[in-house]
């Protein structure tokens, strides 16, 4: 795994002040309007997320330029750095849906159905 994208970075380039919400939003794959948002209101009600935002902005470093190649590589890497119980939970749904389709058409082979059993004796 790229240590260099799976790393924190400030994003300046879609950022309004330093990047640090907008580079939080890169990182967890969540819209940057949603995480100003949630900066303000946390602001506004304990004061805290400046004093955090300073801090962010001087230690992180700057999104390097072409981290991403395309727009489906971003979406990969940001699956990457998603919490593994969400992952293995999605994984989860997909198969159980998966398997649940088989089950529906295995139930419609192996069942006693006329019509498919006409239908395959009018192929021979």
């Amino acid at each position: 795994m790229s240590a260099s994208r799976t790393k924190f970075y400030l994003d300046k380039q879609n950022g309004k002040i330093f990047g640090v919400c907008a580079g939080i939003a890169d990182y967890t794959g969540v819209d940057p309007l949603l995480v100003r948002i949630g900066a303000v209101v946390l602001t506004f009600m304990t004061g805290w997320p400046i004093l955090i935002y300073l801090i962010i902005a001087w230690a992180a470093e700057n999104k390097p330029m072409g981290l991403y190649e395309s727009r489906e590589d971003q979406k990969f890497w940001q699956g990457v750095r998603s919490n593994p119980k969400r992952t293995t939970a999605e994984v989860r749904s997909k198969f159980r849906d998966i398997d649940r389709r088989l089950a529906d058409i295995e139930m419609m082979y192996t069942s006693r159905n006329q019509r498919l059993a006409d239908e395959i004796d009018n192929l021979r």
